[in-house]
């Protein structure tokens, strides 16, 4: 174990299609049928259920997911260009750029500089006469504080979208992520903790709003003729009003339509969720403790797991203890074969600081994790060989550090 290195990459995320799976896309081939039918139904209303709602609408993707969540409630609500939502200002850009595409203004709220998630004793703080709704992200698969998040909402007569892309399967204070606000909405996108390939998927207990989220993914179309079959009709209904519905839209809608051959793969991935869960927990917990001397010195700081949280652990979030370390860091590792990524950065990206300026002064937790943070990979397809080596290359950078960041500094 201790000589072991891995023949190529240790990634960030991992895909192994099971013999199930293909089982189930070969019934998808057979049956000649791709568009939305039975495998969809079937996966949306299984995933919805698992999280505690009653209704889910597919898309292509997490990104369109919150695109037709927040569409939906600016229908409903008639939200003007300009209304602001609060994102938290650490996140991947796709929270940010819905609100953006609708017309909308984000207000970014710092993080809480433990969990990494938006921090609710700042959000009051930025709410204005103009704030429409809150949109928390559950990052890294750690669920944000959504009591204090749901309780600040009624106060303020908010909506509430969870941006759940990044988190499955976990709870806090008992109840699934996804089931605290309006609407939830997760991503099957390669390397989440399900993955499809690409995916969505917007959860709601709004049977108003599930009907206005499946039209908006289909062009705006009359949600009655959404599959190829809705248009069986009863004895005695005039055949012309079937018609007539298959080619009726409602609203301006988007192109946001996934196939069977998806949903067929995250059906056969859903019956091992529960492996894949606690392969993943079993995988942050040794992580945690092969570096807890690290997080005691202040040198790497592990993640935390608030009392009362479940923590799905798509990805293993550290922070270094000193900003010239991390690069320095991240090159060990991946020259070691071990991939990274930054923690989601946002307001400090070239497009943000051109729309808004330099954010980063008012945000300071976001601005030390903009320059300190960082994951690595906790999933499924790892074991202990794979976290024994992570551990020992990560020990191996500090017990050289002052040497590296004396080379670093000069």
């Amino acid at each position: 174990m201790e000589n072991w290195a891995p023949s190529g990459q240790i990634g960030v995320g991992y895909l192994s299609l099971s013999s199930r799976s293909k089982e189930l896309v070969q019934e998808v081939l057979d049956s000649n049928r791709l568009s939305y039918g039975p495998f969809s139904r079937s996966f949306e209303r299984t995933l919805a259920h698992i999280h505690g709602c009653q209704y889910g609408v597919l898309s292509n993707s997490g990104t369109s997911a919150l695109h037709v969540a927040l569409a939906a409630l600016m229908e409903r609500h008639a939200w003007a260009p300009g209304d602001e939502v609060i994102v938290p200002a650490v996140t991947f850009v796709a929270t940010a750029n819905v609100v953006l595409h609708l017309g909308l203004r984000p207000v970014f709220v710092d993080v809480d500089p433990h969990t990494y998630n938006i921090d609710c004793e700042q959000i009051a703080g930025a709410i204005s006469g103009r704030t429409r709704c809150i949109m928390p992200v559950h990052l890294c698969g750690l669920p944000a504080d959504m009591p204090r998040v749901m309780q600040i909402a009624a106060e303020h007569e908010l909506e509430v979208v969870e941006d759940s892309c990044e988190t499955m399967f976990a709870s806090v204070a008992g109840k699934p992520v996804g089931s605290h606000g309006t609407i939830g909405c997760f991503s099957t996108y390669t390397a989440h903790i399900l993955t499809t390939g690409v995916g969505g998927l917007s959860i709601t207990d709004d049977p108003e709003l599930a009907l206005v989220m499946r039209s908006l993914c289909n062009h705006g179309r009359h949600p009655s003729y959404i599959a190829i079959d809705d248009d069986q009709y009863e004895p005695g209904q005039p055949l012309a009003d079937v018609i007539d519905k298959r080619f009726l839209f409602e609203r301006i809608g988007f192109s946001y339509r996934i196939t069977e051959i998806e949903a067929a793969i995250g059906l056969a991935a859903l019956e091992e969720r529960e492996a894949c869960l606690a392969q993943r927990r079993l995988n942050a917990e040794a992580l945690t403790k092969g570096l807890a001397d690290l997080d005691s010195v202040g040198l790497l700081r592990t993640p935390t797991v608030p009392a009362g949280f479940e923590h799905a652990f798509m990805m293993y979030p550290l922070v270094v203890g000193q900003p010239a370390a991390r690069s320095a860091l991240i090159d060990h590792l991946e020259a070691a074969g071990i991939e990274t990524r930054p923690l989601s950065p946002l307001v400090n990206q070239p497009v943000y600081r051109r729309l808004f300026g330099d954010l980063e002064a008012g945000l300071p937790v976001a601005r030390i994790l903009n320059r300190q943070a960082f994951y690595v990979g906790c999933h499924h397809g790892m074991g202990e060989r794979e976290t024994s080596y992570v551990v020992r290359t990560i020990r191996s950078f500090f017990a050289s550090r002052d040497d590296v960041l004396s080379r670093v500094a000069g």
